[in-house]
């Protein structure tokens, strides 16, 4: 019975330990929040952007029987084609929080204009032509849903749409033209009837365009030769009645391996603000998987020849000819002189309020190649380099830069009794100043890409350093002419996107 019972239980534990992982909350490594401010001006570019997409888009054909009894016609057919909107004006439009379900779109007493080819065939008559038609008292009212898929694509989803258009009168051009307005009116409610039932279902339309477009985002960036980063949406946007939060998944992989690091995110709370359009709140846990995927995908470990160092070092009485002068005492070398520096661990990050850091653990060896090839090594010796970042927004990237603070250097016991560890310090300081440092700077003007929409840009922006995030709080504007070219492929450039894409 006994034995029976052991499979039983252990089958039971198994399955529990599953649930409790399954069921752990995952935290973002970014967070992006939107503001009732980020709302209001997007009415402003919205309006520019509806109307270059209507301007180049036409609407569906509009057609229907209709019966002219005071013409005695039984039946005139018709059909308007090529119909587009040539002008449109929406003074009172707004965008609002619905707590825990979406944004609600509200316009009324908007006008538009169009123009329009039509055809009327009857038993008596048939002909075709050109009309102008001008709607006024435009009403609509919808709730945008926004949830996400499986693979973290932003989903949208249109609810309680209601859109009505109260008035529409249309003007006939051509050489019958008194003909046909003469009878433009009984028209015009047919015309209205058919217009009103198809507006739903041509936004509803365009939202699911919208979709296919969104789930083509890649949200899966290539970073550089090292590194891929995760913006995918870990969960649905949370939504209060003053602000919309993203939680994204904020994480760094080496490029080759898609597999999280040991260790895990933690929950951040941006604070209550809402003087900007967009806060973005960058977890330490983002710079910890940076550190570790570069650290894993061996990033951080280079050697740098004499001519090398020599490119990056500053010619000064501190420079390369004092550092390498300063060897000569000690070692009266005339092989040629190489430096390697390898990363011990992953470098380790540090966000305190107003204080960023990075500290470095690693260790450097001084080499000479002897006149055979063969490479020998003059000493290793282990240090800790404490950099501070500094940290700042260029375009659409965040952009770093280290400085060092100070470092400790440990030497190994066989080496000390025979090794001045004050000139070795003084030496390595120099290394570091001069010559590693400026080479990791260079690389980090790069910069990482922030979460931002097409033709969006950020302007009045700040950075602040709290305890374990990063926030970065900023407005927003919308360019409209074509200078701005996408620059990364997470959340702009919807139907444009053909860059390289690799799933997870």
């Amino acid at each position: 019975m006994c034995t029976k019972i052991i499979p039983v239980l252990w089958g039971c534990f198994l399955l529990w330990n599953l649930y409790i992982s399954s069921s752990q909350t995952i935290y973002p490594g970014i967070k992006a929040r939107i503001t009732q401010r980020a709302l209001d001006y997007g009415v402003q570019a919205g309006m520019e952007m509806i109307e270059q997409m209507l301007k180049q888009k036409n609407l569906p054909d509009l057609s229907g029987s209709e019966s002219l009894e005071f013409l005695k016609v039984d039946y005139v057919n018709y059909n308007f084609s090529n119909i587009k909107i040539n002008a449109f004006s929406f003074p009172n439009t707004s965008l609002a929080f619905v707590p825990g379900v979406g944004i609600k779109a509200l316009t009324n007493h908007g006008t538009a204009n169009i123009s329009t080819d039509w055809e009327f065939k009857s038993p008596i008559f048939q002909d075709t032509g050109g009309a102008d038609l001008f709607l006024s008292g435009v009403y609509f009212t919808g709730i945008i849903i926004l949830t996400r898929n499986d693979f973290g694509h932003p989903i949208l989803k249109l609810q309680d749409c209601y859109a009505q258009v109260s008035h529409a009168h249309i003007s006939f051009s051509g050489e019958l033209s008194v003909l046909y307005n003469s009878f433009a009116e009984p028209m015009e409610k047919p015309i209205l009837k058919n217009l009103n039932e198809m507006l739903c279902p041509i936004i509803a339309n365009e939202v699911e365009a919208l979709n296919a477009n969104l789930s083509t985002l890649e949200v899966l960036t290539k970073i550089d030769n090292y590194t891929l980063l995760d913006y995918s949406l870990i969960s649905s946007p949370e939504i209060t009645e003053n602000y919309l939060d993203l939680n994204l998944k904020g994480v760094f992989y080496p490029l080759e391996n898609l597999v999280d690091p040991y260790f895990s995110p933690v929950p951040f709370v941006l604070p209550e603000r809402s003087n900007s359009m967009l806060y973005i709140g960058i977890a330490e846990y983002f710079f910890k998987s940076a550190s570790f995927a570069y650290f894993t995908a061996g990033a951080f470990n280079v050697t740098l020849s004499t001519k090398e160092i020599s490119n990056h070092f500053v010619q000064n009485s501190q420079g390369l000819g004092n550092v390498l002068s300063r060897i000569a005492e000690i070692y009266i070398l005339s092989q040629p002189f190489m430096v390697r520096i390898m990363a011990t661990e992953p470098p380790v990050i540090n966000l305190q309020p107003g204080n960023f850091t990075l500290d470095i653990p690693a260790s450097i060896m001084m080499l000479t190649q002897t006149n055979n090839s063969t490479v020998e090594t003059i000493v290793s010796m282990d240090f800790v380099a404490s950099t501070s970042v500094g940290l700042v927004i260029l375009g659409q990237r965040l952009v770093c830069s280290l400085s060092l603070n100070r470092f400790r250097l440990t030497l190994p016991e066989s080496n000390r009794s025979n090794i001045e560890v004050l000139r070795f310090e003084n030496i390595l300081s120099s290394i570091l100043h001069f010559g590693v440092l400026p080479l990791a700077n260079a690389k980090l003007q790069q910069g990482f890409p922030l979460p931002n929409p097409h033709k969006i840009s950020f302007v009045n922006s700040d950075i602040e350093v709290f305890e374990g995030f990063l926030l970065i709080s900023t407005d927003l504007k919308y360019e409209t002419s074509s200078k701005q070219h996408p620059s990364f492929h997470g959340w702009e450039g919807l139907n444009l996107i053909n860059g390289w894409w690799r799933g997870k």
